[in-house]
């Protein structure tokens, strides 16, 4: 295979959410600029019976949940788990693992750390110590990342100097390295335009537009991201809480339009946001560009070296993306400039990593000032731009920019004589992304509905500038009469559907409610028709006026014989944290009721744990040490132990967010 030669990097990634990809594009964009040349492929678009015949290989890879897999990666993990793969299979082969997690989740890294003892166990020799990003750590995983490369160039020069030629410290000066995907985009005639591309009116026009836009982004979605599974229309949009109390949760109702997803309590769904149209038509405003103009994007896959006079210096052949991409189509339909960027650019979300210059990007800065400042047709912005790019401005960018998280659009407006042409703009801005939510509905309760609980994000910056979630400031937003068509995807999530024979202990505060709304409705509906074991749940909040998610539902099932009641061995208990002097969390509840925790864990019940990743998690955990501890009469150690051993059984879930 052409591209695993010695002399070429191959970098694997598995990602979940995005973070791994762009991690492993900052990994492949440094060594580039050290002069070493580079293959970066998802681990599901790679042989691994392959491996024995790769010189040098970087994983990086992320955890999801409790320690599970990502999905691109199940078939590769697989495939290394063989028996028949003997203990020398990767003799000669050296690897490198950076990880992807947050300490906030017990099995933390834990995919990172597992996929490197395998390797080592198969005979690959290992180039540096695998490095542990942490989403918990102030700058996030490149926290860890950063002074990871810095060992792994030095290392990887001293076992084969082939890599880098100038060696580790060099990097291409006066000329920035080309991204391996180069967009090329092609302006149409109107009147030769596909017909299909204008016609948005019912789900299926929605479909193809989103399709043709997507399938032609340099983002790098999976065909899978492409083609939602469905469509969804809401039909009720309800505040949780009281207005003004500092906290704003919904909960939506939606309908299935196209078909309807037999999911499971347990699950996940996926929605594209739609963005601001005002905030749209800033960006193209900003950057002159014609909103009604029909274009296909080709992606080339090329590496070169330029100087900014555009002159190429060396070159690799090119290789057109669809090519190599057989989950691509190979005829784009026509699509408005406009609906392209609005179904594929993410041009002024505030999430913490969706912003211009750091995190997806962050390696290549200097790369992404540079040609900012070759647009800039204004000294004083050419020069400040510069001024970011060097060692002596990078102080001052992350106080302009991480700091306040600025947009794409406040970016460019900030530097207005920047006038990017579209196919860089395309390449560089990072793409919209769909947002992940836990289920709070039974498909057994709601046949043909699909229901989640959706905290609304705001914050203000350092600044005093108020930023707010694209998605959940989306949703909050809509009104169920307009009808608008929701593109939606749906898969397993971290919690797995229970079977109506084993009891439940669930651990919720928050929006960590959302799942075991659905557990509860399912075996409400189980009971009428048959035994079911029964069901203890911790709830937390602030306060009982004011963020009491769902009162009315919780207290209906937890009296007259219902599923949460302590007639039938239930319960429900909440932790109102500041309606005291002293704050109650749930962990202070679920040992008030250490004894009914036991007796439950003795009869078979499993755990279930949802909600934010802070401090929840281990807290919880540190509380269920306790119970195990005090009521069994083991020391702590053992109780860890034992828990450990509930996991391995699957019999102790966690889903968190951050």
């Amino acid at each position: 295979m052409e591209d695993q030669k010695s002399n070429k990097l191959l970098i694997l990634y598995a990602s979940q959410t995005g973070n791994a990809l762009d991690a492993a594009e900052r990994v492949g964009r440094e060594a580039e600029r050290r002069g070493c040349s580079v293959v970066i492929r998802s681990m599901d678009d790679f042989d691994a019976g392959s491996l024995p015949q790769v010189d040098t290989a970087i994983f990086v890879v992320s955890t999801t949940g409790q320690g599970d897999t990502p999905d691109s990666m199940k078939v590769f993990w697989r495939f290394l788990l063989q028996k028949s793969l003997k203990k020398q299979w990767l003799k000669g082969v050296h690897y490198a693992v950076f990880g992807l997690g947050d300490s906030g989740y017990q099995k933390f890294n834990f995919v990172a750390k597992k996929l490197d003892n395998r390797l080592s166990d198969l005979g690959a020799m290992a180039v540096v110590e695998r490095g542990l990003g942490d989403d918990q750590h102030p700058s996030g995983y490149e926290g860890a990342l950063d002074p990871w490369m810095q060992s792994l160039w030095s290392r990887l020069h001293q076992i084969n100097s082939s890599f880098f030629p100038q060696g580790p410290d060099f990097v291409i000066p006066d000329m920035k390295l080309i991204s391996q995907q180069k967009v090329h985009i092609t302006y149409h005639n109107i009147g030769n335009a596909d017909s299909r591309s204008s016609i948005a009116s019912d789900f299926k026009g929605i479909q193809t537009q989103l399709e043709s836009a997507r399938s032609m982004s340099p983002g790098k979605f999976s065909s899978y991201k492409n083609k939602p599974d469905c469509f969804l229309k809401m039909v009720k949009n309800q505040p949780l809480t009281r207005e003004g109390c500092g906290k704003d949760v919904h909960h939506f109702e939606f309908e299935f339009v196209s078909e309807v997803i037999e999911y499971e309590v347990g699950d996940v769904v996926e929605v594209l946001p739609c963005q601001d149209p005002a905030a749209v038509n800033a960006f193209i405003q900003c950057c002159n560009l014609d909103p009604e103009a029909f274009i296909t994007v080709n992606i080339i896959r090329a590496i070169a070296v330029m100087n900014f006079h555009g002159n190429v210096l060396w070159k690799d052949k090119k290789v057109h993306y669809r090519e190599i991409n057989n989950n691509l189509p190979t005829t784009e339909i026509p699509i408005k400039l406009r609906t392209f960027v609005e179904l594929t650019m993410d041009v002024a979300s505030a999430s913490p990593r969706r912003y211009f210059f750091e995190a997806r990007i962050l390696d290549i800065l200097d790369f992404i000032l540079n040609v900012m400042s070759f647009f800039a047709t204004a000294e004083h912005e050419k020069e400040r731009l510069q001024y970011f790019a060097s060692p002596e401005g990078r102080d001052d960018l992350y106080k302009y920019n991480q700091k306040e998280r600025r947009t794409v659009l406040e970016v460019l407006e900030d530097f207005p004589s920047v006038q990017m042409p579209f196919d860089w703009l395309v390449q560089l801005v990072p793409p919209l992304k769909t947002r992940a939510f836990s289920i709070s509905s039974s498909l057994l309760a709601h046949p043909n509905q699909v229901h989640l609980t959706v905290s609304v994000v705001s914050w203000m910056t350092p600044y005093k500038r108020k930023r707010v979630g694209l998605c959940s400031t989306w949703l909050a937003g809509l009104d169920p009469q307009q009808g608008t068509y929701i593109p939606a995807w749906f898969h397993k999530g971290c919690l797995p559907r229970p079977v109506p024979s084993v009891p439940l202990i669930l651990v919720g505060p928050g929006t960590g409610c959302a799942p075991f709304r659905g557990f509860v409705e399912e075996r409400a509906i189980q009971t009428l028709t048959g035994a079911t074991a029964p069901i203890i749940f911790f709830f937390g909040c602030r306060n009982e006026k004011n963020d009491f998610l769902y009162r009315d539902f919780w207290l209906s099932h937890s009296q007259s014989n219902g599923v949460l009641s302590e007639a039938v061995d239930g319960g429900f208990y909440v932790a109102f944290s500041r309606d005291q002097p002293k704050k109650v969390y749930v962990q202070h509840k679920m040992l008030e009721h250490s004894q009914r925790i036991w007796n439950l864990l003795l009869k078979g019940a499993s755990i279930y744990v949802a909600g934010s990743s802070t401090k929840m998690p281990a807290d919880v955990w540190s509380a269920f040490e306790e119970i195990v501890s005090e009521e069994s009469g083991a020391p702590k150690d053992s109780a860890a132990i034992w828990l450990k051993s509930l996991q391995r059984a699957g019999r102790y879930h966690v889903e968190a967010w951050s």
